[in-house]
């Protein structure tokens, strides 16, 4: 392969490792659906044609949709354009090739459409100084043209004369771009320098002075699709824990013969060294506690004063 297509994000800066700051455009990069793959035995060449951003399908040519539906896409592209690779075997309709292509420290060249500026005068479009301004004999046109015949010979314009004209809105190309940072998981690629077009205008990113480039592509888009129905399938498949959890209350009905089980397990595990320790502790305790309550003496009844009384009774009656 020798490039992608992107889309152009704007323009910002960079330090790099001895502090000096690094102009350097943001190019967005998002994966490159493969739409088409052509060979030696078939065409002649080989070379693969790639599609870049999403349009609704109804509003697409339909050229355009019926590559998108053999892609496995949900919706066609914006741009397409045609890379040469060196085996265009490994690729197939579908496939990915995402940012991470490029490398950093490739020199690359980026094309794109500049700016519309209209029907623009000679000082915007050509950079003329104009016409005097600050002394005499300046007329009342300090903007125009100026002379641009001959005499009587040739007596005519030549060809190439810079005129007003159409300004911007043409194909340029910047070459020799060095390739600053790549970032995959936001599918940016950073090159120092400007690239022509304004924000949001589609580039092609192509390598310099480089013969085509193998890669591996990811996998296609109708693989990711088939791969989130399975995870959708078996999300399905579970039971719905929710509304019976909700409609018990959270109580959890258990089985008796499953507790009696669980409880005689829990008798017959064996004890530990310190829970051996503590019940032995505890029954030394019990012991001592029952001697402190055997020690203590009952009261004596109180006699002598039980017989007095009696003996009292006893007179008052006779």
């Amino acid at each position: 392969m020798k490039g992608l297509i992107g889309r152009k994000l704007g323009m910002t800066q960079i330090f790099g490792g001895n502090g000096d700051a690094v102009p350097v455009t943001v190019l967005e990069v998002a994966p490159n659906a493969v739409l088409q793959v052509k060979t030696t035995e078939k065409d002649g060449y080989e070379a693969i044609q790639v599609g870049y951003g999403r349009k609704k399908l109804n509003r697409a040519k339909k050229s355009n949709r019926v590559r998108a539906e053999k892609a496995g896409l949900d919706s066609a592209p914006t741009r397409i354009r045609e890379f040469r690779t060196p085996d265009a075997s490994q690729f197939k309709i579908g496939d990915r090739i995402s940012v991470d292509f490029f490398e950093i420290g490739d020199r690359v060249k980026v094309r794109g459409t500049s700016k519309g500026r209209g029907f623009s005068g000679v000082i915007k479009r050509h950079g003329f100084h104009g016409g005097t301004r600050t002394s005499h004999g300046g007329g009342p046109s300090h903007r125009g043209v100026g002379s641009v015949g001959m005499s009587a010979t040739p007596a005519r314009t030549m060809k190439g004369r810079k005129l007003p004209g159409q300004y911007g809105n043409k194909k340029i190309t910047e070459k020799n771009l060095i390739v600053v940072e790549v970032d995959p998981d936001q599918e940016l690629l950073l090159v120092r320098g400007s690239v022509p077009g304004p924000v949001n205008g589609l580039v092609r990113i192509e390598l310099v002075g480089e013969a085509p480039r193998s890669y591996t592509p990811l996998e296609s888009f109708a693989a990711d699709e088939d791969l989130e129905q399975e995870a959708v399938l078996d999300e399905g498949d579970l039971p719905e824990t929710g509304a019976d959890e909700e409609a018990g209350e959270g109580v959890v009905e258990t089985d008796p013969a499953e507790e009696t089980e669980s409880a005689a397990d829990v008798e017959e595990a064996p004890q530990t060294d310190v829970e051996v320790e503590t019940a032995e502790a505890s029954e030394v305790a019990v012991e001592e506690d029952d001697e402190v309550r055997t020690g203590v003496e009952e009261p004596e009844a109180d006699t002598d004063g039980d017989e007095a009384d009696a003996t009292t009774t006893e007179e008052e009656n006779e």
